[in-house]
C-alpha cells in the first residue's frame, strides 16, 4: 500500500520565555493511504503539535514531511494552503464553524477557495449534509444546532473537496456519549470508503476504534501498535475545479464581497461609526470645492461690470521684438493724442531702463521708470508716504521709490527718505514719496519712478517711449476702446508697429486670491477626511483582532494569504465606498443649506468631476488604509489563530 504521509526526523521547539521547549523529538512515522490511525498521549505529550505539522498548519524546525511524496519543508505558505485545500480535511473538537453564516455556507468555504463552480459546490454541500442526517437544516446557523449536529457540519466541510486525509482533533471531546458514538461511526464509514483518518485523542475508548494506535510521551513515539494490516482500498477521488481561472477569481471576489457585507452587518454600529469619518470627510471636501467654485464664479461675474479695465500699448510687432531699438515707435505725441480721447480715464507714458542708484556711498541696481503722475492710480500702487509728482511734464528732478529701495538705501542710516537727494545714474533727484513694492515683481526687486519728462529729456538718448498705460473710463467697453486705439495709432504711424494688450489686473488678482483660499479651505477639509481614514485603519485592525479565530479557520480549510488579504481589503474598500457615496449625497444637501443660511452670499456649484474625484478618493482610501490590516491578517500563524477562540 502507498504511503500517503511520511515523517522523517521531525523536531519542533517552542520558546518559553528564554527557555526553549522541545515539543517533538526525532519523530519518524509513515501512514499508509486508507489507514485509520489514533495518536494518543497525555496533555503536553505533543500530539496536537504533531497533528498541526501533519496538517501543514505548523512547520517543523527540522526533518521532512512528505504528503503524497511531496516534501513540504520548502513550500511557501500558499503552497501549504493548497495541500490543506486539496488533500486534508480538519475535524476539530470545538467544531470551529463560522457563527454568522449557515451550515450550508460553512460547508462551502473550502470549495470556494478550491475554485469550484458555485452551483456545483452548493449541490455537493447539500448532498453531504443530507448524507450526514442534516437535511432541512442547511440554513440553520451553528447556534441553532446541537453539538453533534455541529460536528457533522464540520465533517461535511472536511469532505467538500474530497478529504483524502481526515485529521480529527478530539472529535468526541465536546460531545455526549451518544453523539460521540455517531461521530466515530461516521469516521469508521469514511475510512471504509478509502479516506485516511487520523484521530488525535487521549481517550483509549476512542483510540480502540482505529486499526493502529501511536502513543506519544514527552514529544517522542513510545509505542506504535497495529491491530489490523493496512487496508488495500483505493483513495477517494478529489473534487477539482471545473471552471476557468477568471471565473474562479470572479466567484472568489463575489464570495469575499458577500462575506464582507455579512461581517459589516454583524457589527452595524461599529461599521456606521467607521463610515461617519469618511462620510463627513468626503462631504466637507466636496462642499468646500463647490463653495469655492461658486465664490469664484460669483466674483468673476461681479467684476465683469467694474470699470477697472487697463490697456497697455507697446512698440513692435510682437513681444519678441518689442524691446529692439529699431522698434521704439511710440512717442510722447502718441500719448498726448490718446489722452484727449473720450474713453480714456487716465494715462501714463512710460520709459523704462535700469540704472545705478546711489545714496551716501550705497549703490544699488534698480529699475528706473519715467511715468506720468496717474501711473500709480492706473496700476493700483499705493503711495505710503509723500505725494505723487506735482507736474510730470516739466522734467522736475523728483523721485518716488518703493519700500524695497527705501530699505536698501536708507535702512542703515535710520533717516526719513523724504526730501533726501539720491543719484539716479548721474542725475541728482529728490525723494518726494515712498510707494508700496510692486505686487507682481520679484520680492527683492527695486523700483524708482521719475517724471517721464525727466527721463526723456535728462537721461534718454532719444525721445521714445517703452509703453503707454491707459485706464479706461467706467462702463467703457474695453474691446471697442482697443479698436479705437488701434485706429488712432494706425492713422498716426501709417503702419502696424505697435501692440495693444488688454489686461484686467483686478480680475487676475481676485482669481488668484479665490484659488488660494479654496486650496487652503480644501486642505483644512482634507484633515477631516484623513482623520476618517485613520479611523478606518484603526477599526479594521480591531476587526482583524476580533476575527483572528475566523482567519485561522479559513487558513485551515485552504485559504491562501491572498484570499485572506482580499477579504479584508474588500471590506475596507466597501466601507469607504459606501461612506464616500453618502458623503457626496450629504454635500448635495448641505450646499443649498449653506446658501440659504448665508442669505445668498454663498453659492455652491457642484460638478460631476468633483464627485468622481471624491468617489475615487474614497476607493483609494479604502485600499491604502485597508492594506496594513489586511496584510497583518494574511500573515497570521494559523495555529495561533485557531487557538485564539
Amino acid at each position: 500500500m502507498t504511503n500517503i504521509i511520511e515523517l522523517k526526523n521531525i523536531h519542533r521547539t517552542y520558546a518559553n520565555g528564554e527557555e526553549p521547549v522541545r515539543v517533538l523529538k526525532n519523530i519518524n512515522l509513515t501512514i499508509a493511504a486508507g489507514e485509520m490511525v489514533a495518536i494518543m498521549g497525555a496533555s503536553g505529550s505533543g500530539k496536537s503539535t504533531l497533528m498541526n505539522i501533519i496538517g501543514c498548519l505548523d512547520i517543523a524546525d527540522g526533518g521532512e514531511l512528505l504528503i503524497n511524496n511531496q516534501n513540504t519543508a520548502q513550500l511557501t505558505p500558499d503552497k501549504l494552503a493548497k495541500i490543506r485545500r486539496e488533500h486534508i480535511g480538519f475535524i476539530f473538537q470545538r467544531y470551529h464553524l463560522m457563527p454568522d453564516i449557515s451550515a450550508l455556507a460553512n460547508v462551502e468555504i473550502p470549495a470556494i477557495y478550491a475554485s469550484a463552480a458555485r452551483s456545483e459546490r452548493r449541490q455537493r454541500a447539500r448532498d453531504l449534509l443530507a448524507q450526514l442526517g442534516l437535511r432541512g437544516r442547511e440554513h440553520h446557523k451553528p447556534s441553532q444546532l446541537s453539538g453533534g449536529q455541529q460536528q457533522r457540519v464540520s465533517i461535511a466541510r472536511a469532505l467538500i473537496n474530497g478529504g483524502e486525509i481526515i485529521l480529527a482533533d478530539e472529535p468526541t471531546g465536546a460531545l455526549d456519549s451518544t453523539s460521540g458514538q455517531e461521530v466515530l461511526q461516521t469516521l469508521l464509514k469514511l475510512n471504509q470508503q478509502g479516506h485516511t483518518v487520523i484521530i488525535v485523542t487521549h481517550d483509549s475508548n476512542v483510540a480502540r476504534h482505529a486499526q493502529r494506535v501511536i502513543t506519544l510521551c514527552d514529544g517522542e513515539i513510545v509505542d506504535d501498535t497495529r491491530s489490523e494490516p493496512p487496508p488495500t482500498l483505493s483513495s477517494p477521488s478529489r473534487h477539482r475545479a471545473t471552471q476557468s481561472l477568471w471565473q474562479s477569481r470572479l466567484d472568489r471576489t463575489q464570495d469575499a464581497l458577500q462575506m464582507a457585507l455579512k461581517a459589516m452587518n454583524a457589527h452595524r454600529l461599529r461599521t456606521l461609526l467607521t463610515m461617519a469619518g469618511i462620510i463627513f470627510g468626503i462631504a466637507a471636501v466636496v462642499t468646500v470645492a463647490a463653495l469655492g467654485e461658486g465664490a469664484k464664479q460669483k466674483t468673476l461675474s461681479e467684476i465683469e461690470g467694474l470699470g477697472a479695465n487697463v490697456v497697455s500699448i507697446y512698440p513692435g510687432n510682437s513681444f519678441m521684438d518689442s524691446w529692439s531699438a529699431s522698434d521704439r515707435t511710440l512717442v510722447l505725441a502718441d500719448a498726448q493724442a490718446l489722452a484727449t480721447q473720450s474713453y480714456v480715464d487716465s494715462l501714463s507714458p512710460e520709459i523704462a531702463n535700469s540704472q545705478q542708484v546711489l545714496f551716501a556711498k550705497k549703490s544699488v541696481n534698480a529699475s528706473v521708470t519715467g511715468v506720468g503722475r496717474d501711473y500709480f492710480r492706473i496700476n493700483g500702487i499705493t503711495i505710503l508716504q509723500g505725494a505723487v509728482f506735482h507736474n510730470d511734464s516739466n522734467a522736475y528732478q523728483e523721485a518716488i521709490i518703493d519700500e524695497n529701495t527705501r530699505r536698501a538705501l536708507f535702512a542703515k542710516h535710520n533717516i526719513d527718505p523724504l526730501g533726501q537727494i539720491i543719484f539716479v545714474g548721474a542725475v541728482p533727484v529728490r525723494v518726494t514719496a515712498i510707494a508700496e513694492s510692486y505686487k507682481n515683481a520679484p520680492p527683492n526687486a527695486l523700483f524708482v519712478w521719475l517724471p517721464y519728462s525727466t527721463v526723456l529729456y535728462r537721461m534718454s538718448a532719444e525721445p521714445k517711449l517703452t509703453s503707454i498705460s491707459i485706464r479706461l473710463r467706467d462702463n467703457t467697453d474695453s474691446v471697442s476702446a482697443v479698436k479705437a486705439i488701434n485706429r488712432l495709432l494706425l492713422q498716426r504711424h501709417g503702419v502696424k508697429d505697435f501692440m495693444i494688450f488688454n489686461r484686467d489686473q483686478y480680475r487676475k488678482s481676485l482669481e488668484r486670491t479665490s484659488m488660494i483660499f479654496s486650496v487652503l479651505i480644501l486642505m483644512v477639509a482634507s484633515i477631516a477626511l484623513m482623520i476618517g481614514s485613520l479611523g478606518v485603519m484603526n477599526i479594521m485592525l480591531v476587526s482583524v483582532t476580533e476575527r483572528t479565530h475566523e482567519i485561522g479557520v479559513r487558513m485551515a480549510v485552504g485559504a491562501r494569504r491572498s484570499d485572506i488579504m482580499q477579504q479584508f481589503m474588500i471590506e475596507a474598500v466597501l466601507i469607504c465606498l459606501i461612506g464616500g457615496t453618502q458623503g457626496i449625497a450629504l454635500s448635495l444637501v448641505a450646499g443649498p443649506l449653506f446658501t440659504l443660511m448665508a442669505g445668498g452670499i454663498l453659492t455652491t456649484i457642484f460638478s460631476w468631476q468633483t464627485a468622481a474625484i471624491a468617489f475615487s478618493c474614497s476607493t483609494l482610501i479604502g485600499m491604502v488604509f485597508g492594506y496594513l490590516p489586511a496584510r497583518h491578517a494574511a500573515r497570521m500563524d494559523p495555529v495561533v489563530s485557531l487557538a485564539s477562540e
